[in-house]
Order: structure tokens, then C-alpha cells, then sequence
């Protein structure tokens, strides 16, 4: 095995769209599981344009990831609510929805919960 892995998210191993084009997931695969950047349009919420997808109440994926641009709202289904934007870190249990605020578009790079996410 090599020291050193190099993959780009430019040159995804795959790209899976959301409903409604609202945005996509690119994923790069490594042992350790998949990163993903995901691009999520204004109008994107998960409860409309993944659960169709994941076939769950909620979003079940846990995720940890860093905000590049836009702002999106998160909702546990405790109803604990955080907003995140640029600069963000954030860690994210399952059971949540989330959605866009404004009118940017939101780029998120996660490194925990995309293997899965948005998978047909």
C-alpha cells in the first residue's frame, strides 16, 4: 500500500444528483469510506429532495464536515436547530432534516456520513 493517496473531488469516482436538480454529491472513495463534497442549490431541503432517496423520516447519516460557501439550516428531530456557513465545522448525529437559507448555493466537504448519502 502507498504512503501517500491522491484523488481530487474535481475527478469524483462518482456523482449522485438530488431530486429535483437541487444540487449533487461528488464522492471519492478510500478505504477509510467515502468524501464527499456535496453542492446543495438554494431551495435544497433533505425532507424533500433526499428522503425520496434514503426512504427514512429523517436523515440518518451522521456527518462531520466544513463549510465552504452558502448557509444551511439543521434540525435534529429533538428539535435542537443550528445554522451553518462559511468556516463552519460541524459534527451532526443522525436524525436531522436540514435545508438552504438564502439564495448561494451551499458546498459542504464531509468526510463521515456522504458513503451512503443520497445512494439510489
Amino acid at each position: 500500500m502507498s504512503g501517500i493517496i491522491r484523488k481530487s473531488l474535481d475527478s469524483p469516482e462518482e456523482t449522485r444528483p438530488f431530486e429535483g436538480n437541487t444540487g449533487q454529491l461528488q464522492l471519492v472513495n478510500i478505504a477509510d469510506g467515502g468524501v464527499g463534497r456535496a453542492t446543495f442549490l438554494p431551495g435544497w431541503r433533505w425532507s424533500e429532495h433526499v428522503k425520496p432517496i434514503a426512504k427514512t423520516d429523517s436523515c440518518q447519516a451522521a456527518h462531520m464536515g466544513y463549510w465552504i460557501s452558502g448557509r444551511m439550516n439543521v434540525v435534529m428531530d429533538d428539535g435542537e436547530e443550528v445554522e451553518f456557513g462559511p468556516g463552519d465545522f460541524g459534527i451532526i448525529a443522525p436524525g436531522h432534516d436540514a435545508w438552504i437559507v438564502g439564495d448561494e448555493p451551499c458546498v459542504v466537504i464531509d468526510w463521515q456520513g456522504f458513503a451512503d448519502y443520497a445512494k439510489r
